[in-house]
């Protein structure tokens, strides 16, 4: 997830929760990174000063009471909110990763292995929503963060309470993203039913193995004409063979032919397990797969100021001084440095199963293992050497010359100059 400084005209606190950065924005409200008392992040969504009005204020209220009723593994959970305040808000779970769409477009589509693992797990997600009595109607790409411990769905509260009251809900108002839209829902027919988010996880799945939507268009009139149009079918380019039978009727033109969210979990089964995989691998080498370097949230913070700890003239730390961690900088000032992160993590096997290696000693020296292929560039991966023990002084201290303190500081620096905060 990217994160942006805060601008001088944003504010530092809201709720309790302190602001640490921008996470996204839209027409009425700006997101940002928050921590609360306790240390806990959160996304705070507040709404925008100029567009705060008593009818602004009534549908923020009741997208809070509406996400107060969400619940499940799969869903950004709502932690607070204030629809009451000067400047409204509310924080959900902050989820540390990268949308579903920034991930294809820096690594490209998913595997079927794990497109189908995808689907089976918003499937269920999806089903359990609709238990409560809601519907998304608004799933996207966009919409599904790829977080350290699988997918999350987000952004439930416009789009259910944009069309849960008619008196919020402006005559002949089509509400949502037109690309993953399905036609009833186009053509503005109410009441939905729990088929439009089997169409919109089926554009979901699509996108993410293939890298496109179903209609694409640059008018958006030509976009709602294609969507409702029943001769114009689906473009399923690009898309595994196997996966061609399933988003096919997931993208029917009539809901009536869609399948059930059980149906669709079964049939992503059915697709894990013609690969030799157990559902539970293909979950755990999808979160391998698309989890971000986890972000310093550290380097968003104040500087701390800390004591200066004198260094005797061998570079140790005097008697009785207290270390502290290095830090760039002058004087007091200290600047926290985030390590390199971005799309050229090193990727993640989806291949089948291979033999398991045999035992140490079963075939005599051990040998070195060959380079192994990336599931999604094709490049060989040559094997990390084991990290050998740090070099030790007489006194048992890890041993650093000044010119490795030199040269650290001067790394220390560079890092901090290009880091993006």
């Amino acid at each position: 997830m990217q994160i942006a400084p805060l601008s001088p005209h944003d504010p530092t606190e809201l709720g309790g929760y302190e602001l640490l950065g921008r996470i996204g924005h839209g027409g009425m409200g700006q997101v940002y990174l928050g921590e609360s008392p306790g240390g806990e992040p959160a996304a705070v969504k507040v709404i925008k000063p100029s567009v705060v009005d008593s009818e602004t204020r009534q549908r923020f209220a009741q997208e809070v009471e509406i996400l107060k009723t969400i619940w499940g593994a799969r869903i950004a959970a709502l932690l607070d909110a204030d629809p009451e305040a000067d400047r409204p808000w509310l924080a959900t779970e902050y989820i540390e990763g990268l949308d579903l769409s920034r991930h294809v477009a820096s690594h490209g589509p998913l595997p079927s292995l794990l497109t189908a693992s995808l689907g089976a797990t918003l499937a269920e997600a999806l089903a359990t929503v609709h238990k409560q009595g809601l519907l998304h109607r608004d799933l996207k790409p966009a919409n599904v963060l790829l977080g350290p411990n699988g997918p999350k769905i987000i952004d439930f509260g416009l789009a259910v309470f944009a069309e849960s009251s008619v008196s919020l809900t402006a005559p002949n108002t089509v509400v949502g993203t037109p690309s993953c839209m399905p036609p009833e829902q186009a053509n503005g027919e109410k009441p939905l039913t729990p088929a439009v988010d089997v169409y919109a996880l089926g554009a979901v799945l699509l996108f993410a193995a293939s890298g496109h939507l179903p209609y694409q268009a640059a008018n958006i009139h030509v976009l709602f004409h294609q969507v409702t149009d029943p001769a114009k079918a689906p473009d399923l380019s690009g898309v595994p063979d196997e996966l061609v039978p399933l988003l096919t009727a997931m993208l029917a033109h009539q809901a009536q032919d869609r399948p059930a969210l059980d149906d669709v979990v079964k049939q992503c089964r059915a697709v894990i397990e013609a690969q030799g995989f157990k559902v539970a691998q293909a979950r755990r080498r999808l979160t391998s797969h698309t989890a971000a370097p986890p972000q310093i949230l550290d380097s968003l913070l104040p500087p701390a100021e800390a004591p200066t700890v004198p260094l005797s003239p061998a570079g140790e730390p005097e008697a009785g001084a207290t270390a502290e961690p290095p830090t760039t900088g002058t004087g007091t000032e200290t600047t926290h440095v985030l390590p390199p992160t971005g799309p050229d993590r090193t990727p993640t096997l989806v291949d089948h199963p291979g033999p398991q290696p045999e035992a140490a000693g079963a075939r005599g020296p051990a040998q070195k293992p060959p380079s192994a292929p990336t599931a999604d560039t094709g490049r060989t991966q040559a094997p990390l050497p084991a990290p050998g023990p740090p070099a030790r002084s007489r006194g048992g201290r890890p041993r650093h010359s000044a010119q490795a303190r030199i040269t650290a500081q001067r790394l220390r620096e560079a890092y901090a100059a290009s880091a993006t905060f």
